[in-house]
């Protein structure tokens, strides 16, 4: 029997879930999603391949669960980032900064995009995880239109460009470079927005 890392049974899966994480992501930081293996993947984790089994029927379900983790995560992340901020302009801002920062391994991978590697059943999948990040934006918008912030406009096509432009963006890793680019990415978001500029005091 394998021996149990952690305090309880419990811990023990979360703890062997996040290893398998954490080594799809560094593998997939490396090479393309269909070079890797699930054996590469339990090695990369340090785990056997029963491990592996145990929580993941494939690598597709070891994916979506990786996704699952990392988009949950992220909008708890980002509602946290939000709290505070009232004003529609400064939460679209907040938003803007926040997807800048986000290190999205799984649209970032080398290799052939994951949409042509993928079954049709997971591409669905993650399409319902990217909607968990797509109502924060929604809300957004449809407050600061209830309040004159930004013009009426079709939210559903304008959630779609904005955060195309956002996740496209190769973000610099040098400090004046990267802030600049992020600069770049939230004047042309909130004109494209049509945000109401903010007066100079």
């Amino acid at each position: 029997m394998p021996k149990i890392i952690g305090k309880s049974l419990h811990e023990h899966r979360q703890m062997t879930r996040h290893k398998l994480f954490t080594a799809l992501s560094t593998l997939m930081a490396e090479r393309g999603f269909d070079t890797i293996t699930l054996a590469d993947i339990a090695t990369a984790a340090g785990v056997g391949r029963t491990a592996v089994y145990n929580h993941f029927s494939d690598k597709e379900s070891l994916l979506l669960g990786f996704i699952t983790h990392e988009t949950e995560q992220y909008a708890l992340t980002l509602e946290r980032a939000l709290a505070g901020v009232d004003d529609p302009v400064e939460q679209l801002r907040t938003y803007i900064r926040q997807q800048a920062q986000l290190a999205r391994v799984f649209h970032l991978a080398p290799g052939p995009d994951l949409r042509t590697v993928l079954s049709r059943s997971t591409q669905a999948r993650l399409r319902e995880h990217a909607e968990i990040v797509e109502s924060i934006l929604k809300r957004i918008l449809h407050d600061g239109i209830a309040v004159g912030s930004f013009p009426r406009q079709d939210i559903e096509p304008t959630v779609q460009l904005v955060n195309a432009c956002l996740s496209g963006r190769l973000i610099p890793e040098e400090p004046p470079a990267r802030e600049r680019a992020i600069s770049a990415a939230e004047t042309f978001v909130l004109r494209a927005v049509g945000a109401r500029p903010v007066l100079a005091a």
